[in-house]
């Protein structure tokens, strides 16, 4: 069966994005973009909601024919394009792209997507992954942790009273400092 993976960068802090949105504290530099690339196309699907994929469908689709986006950008388009894409909206009606609009996270939904055959599926965005996480249905989180403290944003992962253990299931570092935390959730211990 497939899996469901929290697929996200953060700051050291906690925040995938600072005030107003920004990313621009991202270092994505080729040698990490080819991991990410090589991640991605493995995958069998893209999970987001309407504004993250909004935000990927104003640029993702014709980005390869900027000649300023050549390489890993480049290659990164063409996945975006292809890859089966599920977007989580109430008010999206239809999407282009090779798309299918959800309404809501119905959790018998995403396991009949889980069952599909094909590669697991990324999960972007901390709003739907915070809904995912309620509903017990993250398998694994790929965190990329950047060297950075940007002081206030929105953070990867929201108050919440639920605790959720986890077991390390990789680690990984690249040159720009940058570290990758894979982590799947731990059994619940079975009850003696």
């Amino acid at each position: 069966m497939r899996k469901v993976i929290y697929f996200m960068s953060m700051s050291l802090d906690g925040y995938i994005e600072g005030p107003d949105g920004d990313i621009g504290w991202h270092q994505v530099d080729d040698e990490l973009h080819r991991a990410f690339n090589e991640r991605l196309a493995a995958m069998g699907g893209f999970l987001h909601g309407r504004v993250v994929h909004e935000l990927m469908a104003d640029f993702w689709p014709t980005a390869d024919q900027d000649p300023a986006n050549a390489g890993t950008m480049a290659e990164f388009a063409v996945i975006w394009r292809d890859m089966p894409k599920y977007v989580y909206s109430r008010t999206l009606q239809r999407a282009d792209w090779n798309t299918t609009v959800f309404h809501d996270v119905v959790p018998e939904e995403v396991m009949a997507l889980k069952e599909q055959p094909g590669g697991d599926l990324a999960l972007g965005g901390a709003g739907l992954a915070a809904s995912f996480a309620a509903l017990g249905l993250i398998d694994e989180y790929w965190v990329y942790v950047h060297p950075v403290l940007i002081g206030r944003g929105r953070p990867m992962f929201p108050l919440t009273d639920t605790r959720t253990p986890l077991r390390l299931a990789g680690t990984g570092a690249f040159g720009n400092g940058v570290v990758e935390l894979r982590y799947e959730r731990a059994e619940k211990p079975s009850a003696r």
